[in-house]
This record gives C-alpha cells, sequence and structure tokens, in this order.
C-alpha cells in the first residue's frame, strides 16, 4: 500500500478510514456479544469439569510419586510433602478462575478479531466474511482448547509424575537442602517479598503514564502518517483497535509488574542459599530493583541504566572485581565504554520504528508451520516406514485400541528429526533444512517460548553429526537404530550390522540419540502434541486399511485390474467412524 504524501492526502487517508473502522469495530462487539457467552461457556463448565473431575487422581498420584522418587532428597523430599497441600487444594479455585478468564476472553476476542481477518481476504462475496466469520470458528476453538487441557491434565500431568518417579543412575545426585540455610533464606524472602512488591509496583506506576503517552503518540503519528502497522491494509483494523486497546494494555503491564515482584523478592531468598549468605540476598533485594528500573527505561527508551543503586549479589563477580583491580583495570572505565557503546549501537541502529522494520524483513516461521512439518513429515515417513518393515501393523492397531505406542509418539519423530539433522549436516546449513527450500536460523525460528528451547539443542546435535562426517552406511543404520534398539550402552549396537567397531564413536552417536529422544520425549507432553498425533494414527492407520483392501481385491479376483472405487469407500467408511469416534 503506498504512504499518502501530503497534510490533505493524510487527511482525508484518515477520516475514510476511521468510519469503516468502528463499523467493523461494531459488528465485532456484535458478534462477540452472540457467540461469546457460548463459547466461554464451552470452555468454563468443559475445564472445570476436567479439573473437578481429575483433582482426586491428581492429588493421590502427585504424593504417591513425591514419595517413591530418588531424585529428592529426604530433607527435601519431607518439605514438599507438608507443602503440597497448599498448591494441591488451590488448583480447584484457581483453575476455575482460570477457565473463566480464558473463556471470556476467547469468547470475545476471537470474533472480533476474525471480523477485522476478513478485511485481508482476496474474497469475491467479502461482505459476507465481515458477518459469518469467527462464528463456526469461534466454537471450534473452545472445543478445541478444552480437549488440549483434557489431553494434557489426562495424559501430560502423569507422563512428568512418571519421569520423576523413575529411578536415577549411579552417578547421578539425588537434590536436597542444606537445613542451616534454610533459616537464613526464608528471612531473606520475608524480608524481599513486602519490599520488592511495594517498590516494583510503585515503579511500575509511576511509569505507567509516561507508556500511555508514548505509545498513543506513536499509535497516532503511525495512524496520520499511514506508516508503520498502519502501511498494510490487513493490518489498519488490529493498528485502530490497538489505540482503544492500548490502556488495557498499561494496566496489564502493571499487574504483571506486581505478580513477578512476588516471584523477584522470593529468589531473593535463593541468592541467599546458593551464595549461604545472608548479605547478598539483601544484595539482590536491592539490585533487582535497580534492574527492573533500567529494564523499564530501555522498554521506554528513557536514559541508559538507572539512578538505583546496584550491589553485586553473586561472589563470583565479587572476586571478578577485584581480579580485574588486581590486574590495574578500571572498572568505571570499564563502564562508560560499555555504555558508550550501548549508545553507538543504538545509534547505528536507529529509532525503534527502523529496528522493528529490519525485524519485520525477515520472514519468520509461526509456531504452527512447525508443528505442521513435523507432523507432516511423520504422516510421510510412517507409511515409508510401515512399508520398510520398521513399523508394523500391530503397533498400529496397539495405538488405536490402547491410545499409545513408543515406537509411534516417541520414535517416529525422533526418526524424522533425526533425518533432517543428518541433512542438514550434510548440506552444510547454517540452521535446519526441514524443506529443500525452507531453512531454519536463529533469524527465522519461531518467537515461542515453548520452541525456543529446541532450537540450541537441535543445532548442536546437529554439528556434532556434522563433525564426525557420518558414512551413508552409517547414516542408514541410525535411522534403523532409533526405532528398533535401546542405544543405552556401546554394546546394544553388536548385532545390528553397524559398520563401525569403535565404542567412543559409538557411544558419542547414540549420546545423541538419547538427547534426541528426550527432547521428543518433552514434546509429547505439549497440549496440542497429542490432538495431532491423532490424526497422525488416523492417516497411518488409513493407509493400513486401504493396503488390506487392495490385497484382499487382488487375491479375490483373478484379473489384473483392481477396484480402486472399493478402496475408496472402505477408506471413506473407516474415516467417517474415526471422526465420529467409533474407533479411537
Amino acid at each position: 500500500m503506498e504512504v499518502p504524501i501530503g497534510f490533505f492526502a493524510k487527511l482525508w487517508s484518515l477520516l475514510s478510514f476511521l468510519p469503516f473502522f468502528f463499523l467493523l469495530l461494531l459488528l465485532g462487539i456484535i458478534k462477540a456479544a452472540i457467540i461469546g457467552p457460548l463459547a466461554a461457556s464451552v470452555i468454563f463448565f468443559g475445564n472445570s469439569a476436567v479439573i473437578i473431575g481429575l483433582w482426586p487422581a491428581h492429588f493421590l498420584w502427585t504424593y504417591y510419586c513425591v514419595l517413591k522418587t530418588k531424585r529428592i532428597g529426604i530433607v527435601l523430599k519431607i518439605l514438599i510433602l507438608l507443602c503440597l497441600p497448599v498448591p494441591l487444594l488451590m488448583l480447584v479455585p484457581f483453575g476455575v478462575l482460570g477457565s473463566l478468564l480464558v473463556g471470556v476472553g476467547h469468547g470475545f476476542f476471537a470474533p472480533l478479531i476474525a471480523t477485522f481477518e476478513a478485511t485481508g481476504k482476496n474474497a469475491i462475496d467479502k461482505l459476507s466474511h465481515y458477518f459469518v466469520d469467527g462464528c463456526v470458528s469461534t466454537i471450534k476453538g473452545s472445543c478445541t482448547l478444552v480437549r488440549d487441557f483434557t489431553d494434557f491434565s489426562f495424559h501430560s500431568y502423569f507422563s512428568f509424575m512418571d519421569e520423576l518417579s523413575e529411578t536415577i543412575g549411579d552417578e547421578e545426585a539425588p537434590i536436597d537442602v542444606k537445613l542451616l540455610e534454610l533459616p537464613t533464606s526464608l528471612l531473606v524472602s520475608a524480608l524481599a517479598i513486602p519490599l520488592d512488591m511495594i517498590v516494583i509496583t510503585g515503579v511500575a506506576l509511576l511509569k505507567s503514564p509516561l507508556m500511555l503517552l508514548k505509545g498513543w503518540h506513536r499509535l497516532f503519528q503511525d495512524l496520520i502518517g499511514r506508516e508503520g502497522p498502519f502501511l498494510e491494509t490487513v493490518c489498519v483494523p488490529f493498528a485502530g483497535l490497538a489505540i482503544l486497546l492500548w490502556p488495557l494494555a498499561v494496566v496489564g503491564s502493571v499487574i504483571a509488574s506486581f505478580i513477578c515482584s512476588f516471584f523477584l523478592g522470593f529468589y531473593a531468598g535463593v541468592i541467599a542459599y546458593q551464595e549461604e549468605s545472608f548479605r547478598m540476598g539483601l544484595a539482590y533485594m536491592v539490585s533487582i530493583v535497580s534492574m527492573f528500573d533500567e529494564y523499564t527505561n530501555d522498554l521506554l527508551y528513557l536514559r541508559e541504566g538507572s539512578c538505583l543503586p546496584r550491589p553485586t549479589y553473586r561472589k563470583s563477580q565479587i572476586a571478578e572485581r577485584r581480579d580485574a583491580m588486581g590486574n590495574g583495570k578500571d572498572m568505571h572505565t570499564r563502564k562508560e565504554n560499555d555504555n558508550a557503546r550501548k549508545v553507538a549501537n543504538r545509534r547505528r541502529l536507529g529509532p525503534a520504528r527502523t529496528r522493528s522494520t529490519m525485524k519485520n524483513s525477515i520472514q519468520q516461521l509461526k509456531p504452527i508451520q512447525v508443528w505442521d512439518w513435523l507432523f507432516r513429515s511423520c504422516e510421510l515417513n510412517g507409511k515409508v516406514l510401515l512399508s520398510e518393515g520398521l513399523i508394523s501393523v500391530e503397533d498400529i492397531n496397539e495405538c488405536v485400541n490402547k491410545g499409545k505406542s513408543k515406537k509411534l509418539s516417541s520414535s517416529l519423530p525422533a526418526w524424522c528429526i533425526l533425518q533432517c539433522l543428518i541433512r542438514s549436516a550434510r548440506c552444510d546449513s547454517h540452521g535446519l533444512m526441514i524443506s529443500d527450500e525452507v531453512e531454519v536460523t536463529n533469524f527465522t525460528w519461531p518467537e515461542d517460548k515453548v520452541l525456543n528451547w529446541l532450537l540450541g539443542p537441535l543445532l548442536i546435535m546437529k554439528e556434532q553429526i556434522r563433525s564426525m562426517e557420518l558414512t551413508e552406511e552409517e547414516e542408514a543404520c541410525m535411522r534403523k537404530l532409533v526405532m528398533t534398539n535401546k542405544n543405552e550402552i556401546p554394546e546394544d549396537w553388536d548385532k545390528t550390522g553397524y559398520p563401525s567397531n569403535d565404542n567412543v564413536r559409538r557411544a558419542q552417536l547414540q549420546a545423541i540419540i538419547r538427547r534426541l529422544q528426550g527432547i521428543v520425549a518433552n514434546m509429547t507432553r505439549m497440549p496440542t502434541f497429542r490432538r495431532r498425533f491423532v490424526n497422525l494414527v488416523k492417516a497411518l492407520y488409513l493407509d493400513t486399511v486401504s493396503d488390506d483392501v487392495v490385497k484382499d481385491s487382488v487375491s479375490s479376483k483373478s484379473q489384473d485390474t483392481i477396484d480402486f472405487t472399493q478402496v475408496e469407500s472402505e477408506n471413506n467408511h473407516t474415516e467417517q467412524e474415526l471422526n465420529n469416534g467409533d474407533i479411537v
């Protein structure tokens, strides 16, 4: 979209935009008022029923796993058992309240946003999309939220607790606490929590008017000039909505600061325990306020640093400072140089708008795109492994009948990611080659907190595979052994036909496989994984049904032609049963 030039052009662009925006806003509010209560009821009653229904099982199983685990020492275990009733009893009221808030938020904002999103659709009958979009999809989204929450509560939670109760290795020491340090750390937390909550919340309140005015100034400036978020037509409604909802964002930031201040104050006791020093805990209590003030200054583009004191709260930092002073280095000069470097970087990068433009020029992937690639890869490679015999029909039937199969839910995703790592290492890629046209790097990786911890370990494993310079025979054996072997010790590969007898090399590759399987095990606990996994099992099940129908058709007919109409009919019938829940 071209940016209007001149005062009158900008004024006309603004005046022509405002009526259109307010009409869409009114329509979105009406749709939210009609659809919102139904969507909120689905989420509230569905999630509340899951929370209340599974609470006795969660309560008993949590206590059982904590009592059984060897990963926690006796002192820490006693403290956990004494404190567990508080969070477990608070789970029901807070869970029900959270379900209500999520339901109201989803029921109101989903139809409203869908109304604005219809602006960017290149549809012939766009007017109908303004009225229809966000109605059925909001109800379906509510059902999906309830299903994902049910999967997390029924499967992921028990998986976490089962991992906690597993036996530990001989070299792994249980986690325990020092009784002598507990009174000091508790005292520090008791002093830091009220002080940090008051001071940090006060800093947030003092800077909230400035945040409100600066945000409105930037948004109105972009609105008049049709720049920034108002440049593209599809973004204009959302940017206009941001002007109206910006006070809510400011209030939310203050509330978030108040909530975070409790945990920041509590962490002062952790610092006192780790450093075994009451003084270090108090130093962190003061220093965290200064760090919060500096963070808000950077966020609002105010002056560098903070006027509040920032004492050192780590003994290692004190030792480094003493060493630096002993070597004749001027710490004050170094600090000034660091500040000058920050200012130079800021000037080089330009204002915030320039940095955001540079960031937006890089096409970042969305989390749903990464999930789509993984499960699409699992579906295609699953069919290949099924034909090769690495996945059997019994594995699929077990997953259909019992609801889980380690080979499908864990080994198959690990196989697909390993294939991606090997291909990326062979191509000397800077990131991960998830397809022939898409390369995932630090710049294109989705900015998602859940997925951020995946990229670093995967890149490290890719570099390890590249440095080992695997042959084609070794790569083929690795793919097979991921699906068939335990991969615990080098001797597990003795009778597998692996071409190398170097135990050190075997141990390195087995460590990569175990780490990869650990990452996949954590991925299976994500709320959306099980729902996508069920769809994967459906596709593989339909593929096996197709093969069975084709074999029956070939064996029952003497002619060479096959009645593919029967195959398609059988697939449609089976898919309908799966969707209706008659099989899964």
